[in-house]
């Protein structure tokens, strides 16, 4: 493979971040990547951020609406994701602060609903806790699944009993 310089690689990380949003971990990693020697990729990510094509505050923005709306993923999983990408916590947690639990729930009921018709269980013990599982693994909070089954009635004693699907 011919060596990259540069230059070129500065065109084509522009053309990429024109084209979809991008952190600045991503770009770096692509630089080096690319074998681009540390001087380089700093003048680089320098100029990618100065002229803003990489702003992670706005990657961060896009991707947890992405996440949640379109892959259906709960609070944890995104953060995770963010975790590593490298995104700082103090970028990351007042974006996601600013999401509402009716958002979650918004995503979370159907995506219930229809788990539950996909499910073979034996009896409702089961079926509660394929369900629970399966949520807690899409990243949401063991409390938005509890108020999201009682919302559906689907019965979840309120004394913790429950709590065994957390270990």
């Amino acid at each position: 493979m011919k060596e990259m310089t540069e230059n070129e690689a500065r065109l084509r990380l522009e053309t990429l971040c024109a084209s979809s949003e991008q952190c600045s971990h991503d770009m770096e990693e692509k630089l080096r990547k690319w074998g681009i020697t540390e001087e380089a990729r700093a003048r680089i990510m320098a100029h990618l951020v100065e002229e803003r094509y990489v702003d992670d505050e706005r990657f961060c923005r896009a991707f947890v609406k992405d996440k949640i709306r379109y892959n259906k993923w709960g609070r944890r999983k995104v953060e995770q994701a963010l975790f590593l990408k490298r995104i700082p916590n103090e970028v990351s947690r007042p974006i996601l602060d600013a999401v509402d639990d009716e958002e979650y729930l918004r995503v979370l009921r159907p995506l219930l609903a229809s788990k539950r018709r996909s499910l073979r269980a034996t009896d409702d013990y089961e079926a509660r806790a394929k369900l629970v599982r399966f949520a807690l693994g899409r990243g949401f909070s063991y409390d938005l699944i509890r108020r999201c089954m009682k919302a559906d009635d689907i019965t979840v004693d309120d004394d913790g009993a429950d709590d065994e699907f957390l270990a």
